[in-house]
C-alpha cells in the first residue's frame, strides 16, 4: 500500500467518522425536536385546559352577578310592596272605631250636654279621618255609583224607583275603604236593580 492510498483510506475513515457524527448529531437532533414537539403539545393542552377553566370561571361569576342583581332587583320590589301597604293591618282595626263614630254622628240630640258630646265625637272623626288620609286610607266613594264588584259588597238590591239607574248604589250600609289602591273593605250596599 502506497502513503496514497493509505491516505486515501485515512480520508475515507475521517469522513465516515465524521458521517457517522453528523448522522448521530441529526438522530439527537430529531430526538430533541421530538421531545420539544411533545413538551410544547402538553403545555399547549395545559394552555387550552386553563382557558377552558378561565372561561368558566368567567361564565360563573356573570351568572352570579346577574342573580345577585335580580335578587336586588326583587329585594326593592318588596320593599316598595311593604311600605306602601305600610299599616294595613292597624288600619283595618281602626276602621269599626271609624263606623261606632259615624253611627255615634248620626243620633239626634236635644239637649246641651248632648251638643257638646256630639262635638267632640265629631272632632275626634275628624281627627281620625284625617290620619288615615295622611296614610293613604280612603273611603271608597259608593252612593249614586255604578255597583263596582271590586270594592262593593252588594247585601241588597231593590227595584229602580224614579230617575235611578240600574246596577247604581242606592244606599251605603257600611262605608268601604281602600289603602292606596288595595281594598281594605268592600262597601256594603244595597244596589238598584
Amino acid at each position: 500500500m502506497t502513503d496514497k492510498q493509505a491516505d486515501q483510506e485515512k480520508q475515507q475513515a475521517a469522513e465516515q467518522a465524521q458521517s457517522e457524527d453528523v448522522k448521530q448529531t441529526d438522530d439527537q437532533a430529531t430526538a430533541a425536536d421530538d421531545q420539544s414537539a411533545d413538551q410544547v403539545s402538553d403545555e399547549q393542552k395545559k394552555i387550552d385546559e386553563l382557558k377552558q377553566k378561565a372561561d368558566d370561571f368567567e361564565d360563573k361569576y356573570l351568572r352570579a352577578e346577574a342573580e345577585i342583581q335580580n335578587m336586588n332587583g326583587r329585594f326593592k320590589k318588596e320593599q316598595a310592596q311593604i311600605l306602601k301597604y305600610d299599616g294595613q293591618s292597624l288600619a283595618k282595626d281602626i276602621l269599626p272605631v271609624m263606623d261606632n263614630l259615624k253611627r255615634a254622628l248620626e243620633i239626634d240630640v236635644d239637649d246641651e250636654s248632648g251638643q257638646q258630646l256630639k262635638k267632640g265625637i265629631q272632632m275626634v272623626h275628624d281627627h281620625l279621618s284625617e290620619a288615615l288620609t295622611k296614610n293613604g286610607v280612603k273611603e271608597i266613594e259608593s252612593l249614586n255609583q255604578k255597583f263596582d264588584p271590586s270594592v262593593h259588597q252588594a247585601v241588597q238590591s231593590v227595584a229602580v224607583e224614579g230617575d235611578q239607574k240600574p246596577d247604581t248604589v242606592v244606599k251605603v250600609l257600611q262605608a268601604g275603604y281602600q289603602l292606596q289602591d288595595r281594598v281594605l273593605r268592600p262597601a256594603m250596599v244595597v244596589v238598584a236593580q
